[in-house]
């Protein structure tokens, strides 16, 4: 049958075409954006689970960040104890220094001064801050999140510095009398060097956990991205020939339409 007033072939092949046109420009968008979800349009599964991955790569950033301030928090700290543990060593020497019977009053006098004023520094450590956060208390632990979700802490310690030195400071009074430093008072400031020790290698114990910690997020940071990826990252190679097969479907569809339209003049030719 021949019609004027309905052309299938027409219809079909405009039908046809603007399917085209629209699976055409999504293409175009896919590549564009290098994303293969950019609606949820597209793969509602996918753009869910990509969300949650999204927010726990985000979650898992600022975990890191968390840490690595954790650790610089422990460095300081540990920058500090070394400080600490130099002047402790030179009031170690003074002190037996001033045992030297060749010495006179004034010469351990000179020791005195600058034993004091060591004393002086190292108490005037235990004021040190990180960020407006004491390094050092009296040994309480800060928890810090190690995990994204939360889960999993690791401690960091205020060590107990004042500890060591209020013994050090109430045995070790002076060196400048009599024979200088008393048996007692050598005893005292070893004592409080082998405190520093173990302070700082509990400090170096936390850093070494800390930095495990690190890696670890580091990884399962790299982990989620390729989990990510492969749900919402476009496909180029893949893409690209959808591209093409779409592009060649609409030059095709054009001529189509362009051919149904003109089938019609045919029913001229009958009424002439």
């Amino acid at each position: 049958m021949i019609s004027i007033n309905t052309n299938s072939a027409s219809s079909m092949a405009a039908y046809n075409l603007a399917s085209t046109n629209v699976n055409l420009q999504r293409s175009l968008q896919k590549l564009s954006s290098g994303s293969r979800i950019n609606s949820s349009f597209d793969d509602a599964g996918g753009l869910a689970v990509s969300m949650k991955l999204s927010a726990s790569i985000r979650r898992t950033e600022a975990t890191q960040a968390n840490v690595n301030n954790a650790i610089s928090f422990l460095q300081t700290q540990d920058g500090v104890l070394k400080n600490a543990a130099k002047v402790l060593e030179r009031m170690s020497e003074l002190a037996q220094l001033s045992t030297d019977i060749t010495k006179s009053s004034d010469d351990r006098d000179l020791y005195q001064t600058e034993y004091v004023a060591l004393s002086g520094s190292l108490n005037s450590m235990l004021s040190e801050e990180f960020n407006d956060i004491d390094l050092f208390g009296t040994g309480a632990t800060l928890a810090v999140v190690t995990s994204e979700d939360g889960a999993q802490t690791v401690g960091i310690t205020q060590a107990n510095l004042s500890a060591t030195l209020n013994t050090l400071n109430t045995v070790v009074t002076s060196i400048s009398d009599g024979t200088g430093a008393t048996q007692a008072e050598l005893t005292a400031i070893n004592t409080a060097i082998q405190s520093l020790a173990d302070i700082r290698a509990t400090n170096g114990s936390e850093q070494s956990r800390f930095t495990f910690s690190a890696d670890m997020l580091a990884i399962n940071k790299v982990n989620l991205e390729s989990a990510n990826s492969r749900i919402a990252d476009v496909d180029v190679a893949s893409e690209s020939a959808r591209l093409a097969r779409f592009n060649i479907l609409q030059q095709a569809g054009t001529a189509m339409l362009a051919q149904a339209n003109m089938s019609q003049q045919s029913i001229l030719r009958l009424l002439a």
